[in-house]
């Protein structure tokens, strides 16, 4: 039966949920928050770095709207993190007007930093709460979700070919979390 199904939950085990969830991510944004202050950064900028890091190449207007801020916001983030050396902006290869970026391998650097200890905290979690559990919360994560971001959130796949780096060019941005 379909009622059968159905969970019901109290007003007080949903605030608990919520409550956990705000101090779960404080806890996740702790490490790097305190990297980010020393160089006088914020979450956007390691929003940014991390976005920019997972897909080289990424226009300016996709990382817009993955971030859902204002362009006046990213424009501001993305100013900084190219003076300080940490971005390029480079000419799109298909249309002249895109401005494609990349990190440098300075940036590649700090964004390994602030993610690492996330990485790691979220293994730990991962591992103490068994495989079940990590996709229970996936799905919990992905319910919470508007149509329309879990839409974009699930075609975040490998970048598209054209966005890569040349062949003949070595691969200047990795990423692994495999250890």
């Amino acid at each position: 039966m379909i009622g059968e199904d159905l969970l019901f939950l109290t007003d007080d085990q949903l605030r608990r949920g919520i409550e956990a969830m705000f101090f779960a991510y404080r806890a996740f944004t702790a490490d790097p928050d305190l990297i980010l202050a020393e160089l006088d950064y914020g979450r956007a900028h390691h929003r940014a770095l991390h976005f920019i890091n997972r897909d080289p190449g990424l226009t300016v207007t996709s990382l817009l709207a993955v971030l859902g801020v204002t362009k006046q916001s990213l424009n501001r983030v993305l100013r900084t993190l190219i003076e300080d050396g940490l971005v390029e902006s480079r000419i799109g290869r298909r249309d002249r007007r895109e401005r494609q970026l990349y990190l440098t391998e300075e940036g590649t650097r700090l964004e390994r930093r602030l993610s690492e200890a996330q990485r790691a905290r979220m293994r730990a979690a991962y591992r103490n709460a068994g495989p079940q559990a990590v996709a229970g919360f996936r799905q919990v994560l992905e319910a919470m979700m508007d149509p329309e971001t879990r839409a974009q959130y699930q075609a975040m796949t490998d970048p598209p070919e054209d966005r890569k780096e040349p062949a003949n060019e070595q691969p200047r941005y990795t990423y692994s979390d495999r250890r």
